[in-house]
């Protein structure tokens, strides 16, 4: 099947042509009809499949075919939750909408809202937003929602984990009842179904591939190594192995800087991307790691979605998650677009059970290697990281909490506690 067969505006397939694509991916083939039908759409596709074009390319099209030239009010919101993934559809829909008269903008936190604000009196038709500069610029009277025609709930799952279910709830009744609603989600849990039935009407569903498995392009290993071992071990790896670009995992923001600073000092060009970081400093940091600038680009897990490098080669879980579907989400930065690549995990004992609930959920046993040099402490114990224990675990309160707050959105409970990265 070729772009051509799916009813998509010439405009549309210029631009897709520009692009250099010529056959639609399989999530873009299941999602792309049923979207231009004006069909409400929920659909389960990991990173890499070419998710974003299967709803803002047929979204463009149907703008398109009744253009608001006059008056410019909001028609479609993608909602996103994190800059670097609004960043990255904002830049798929000005590359599609290229010969399109169509109007669009991102907002998000952490930068100067005031050009925002600007761009948006102007009017626009599409709107790419996190949760938390979208109510914070409707609260403040600078847009409205309620001329809204399309809805794009994007990583769906990750919203629910990042504590934005009371943020979501409020941008929908901010909009039209009558609307045609898109839910893109990596996993289809329980808490998302439960979302989609409170969000979607009649939906069909898509899946580009099976729930919650691994791209067969990914060469999955695990190294068993001691916990102080870790850090000797990743430099050694990437050292010997002159690897160029590597993106690598941690569970939490100080763990990122201090793992820097250590391949900085070891040589490795590195840099830290996380919640705490700035905006610019994020947005520095990633395209040093895309021009070969940095070689190393380690990051907590607010950067497991959203990233977009091409042909990326090698991730590094140095940590693992404690949230398994977490580590799919990760290890999806590379062997995207067809590529192979390499996912490697360093497990010490206390990891051992994470190790297990990953292994059972992506249904398979995942290759075991010890380096020499840097063996796995026979001594030390397997239980896993309690909560509540130092400085690594303040993640893991927030994860769980929020996971368990989003299991009771009817009760009375108190607002789920989220990381310092909340207001996106």
């Amino acid at each position: 099947m070729s772009f051509n067969n799916l009813g998509l505006s010439e405009a549309l397939l210029k631009a897709i042509s520009k692009k250099g694509y010529t056959t639609p991916s399989p999530i873009q083939q299941k999602a792309i009809p049923p979207v231009l039908e004006g069909k409400d759409v929920l659909a389960s596709a990991q990173t890499g499949t070419g998710k974003t074009a299967g709803f803002t390319l047929p979204l463009l099209h149907i703008l398109s075919e009744n253009p608001k030239e006059k008056y410019r009010p909001i028609r479609a919101l993608i909602l996103t939750p994190t800059r670097e993934l609004a960043a990255q559809v904002y830049a798929n829909v000005k590359e599609y909408s290229e010969f399109l008269n169509i109007r669009s903008a991102v907002i998000f936190g952490g930068v100067n809202q005031k050009p925002q604000a600007a761009t948006l009196r102007q009017g626009i038709d599409v709107l790419v937003a996190t949760p938390g500069r979208l109510l914070d610029l409707q609260s403040q009277g600078l847009l409205s929602l309620k001329r809204v025609e399309i809805f794009v709930l994007d990583e769906a799952d990750r919203m629910l984990d990042m504590g934005f279910l009371r943020d979501i709830e409020k941008v929908i009744k901010s909009m039209p009842e009558k609307r045609q609603n898109l839910m893109f989600s990596a996993t289809f849990s329980k808490d998302i179904k439960k979302l989609a039935h409170g969000i979607l009407n009649h939906p069909v569903q898509v899946e580009a591939t099976p729930e919650n498995t691994t791209v067969d392009a990914i060469s999955q290993k695990v190294y068993r190594v001691a916990k102080g071992l870790k850090t000797g071990l990743i430099i050694k790896l990437i050292s010997e192995g002159n690897w160029k670009q590597v993106l690598v995992f941690t569970r939490t923001k100080h763990g990122a800087n201090k793992l820097c600073e250590k391949m900085s000092k070891s040589g490795i060009t590195a840099a830290a991307i996380h919640g705490n970081k700035s905006q610019g400093a994020r947005t520095k940091a990633l395209a040093g790691f895309k021009s070969s600038r940095v070689r190393v680009l380690v990051a907590t897990d607010i950067a497991a979605r959203g990233l977009d490098i091409p042909l990326l080669p090698h991730v590094v879980n140095f940590e693992l998650p404690n949230i398994p579907e977490d580590y799919v989400h990760r290890i999806g930065r590379t062997g995207r677009a067809g590529a192979s690549g390499e996912a490697l995990s360093l497990v010490s004992a206390d990891e051992t059970s994470f190790l297990r609930v990953i292994e059972k959920l992506i249904e398979m046993k995942l290759p075991v290697e010890i380096m020499e040099g840097f063996e796995p402490d026979p001594n030390a114990s397997t239980a896993p990281i309690k909560q509540g224990q130092g400085r690594q675990n303040r993640n893991l309160r927030s994860s769980n909490t929020s996971r368990n707050s989003n299991r009771n959105s009817n009760s009375n409970s108190r607002r789920p506690k989220r990381n310092n990265d909340r207001r996106n």
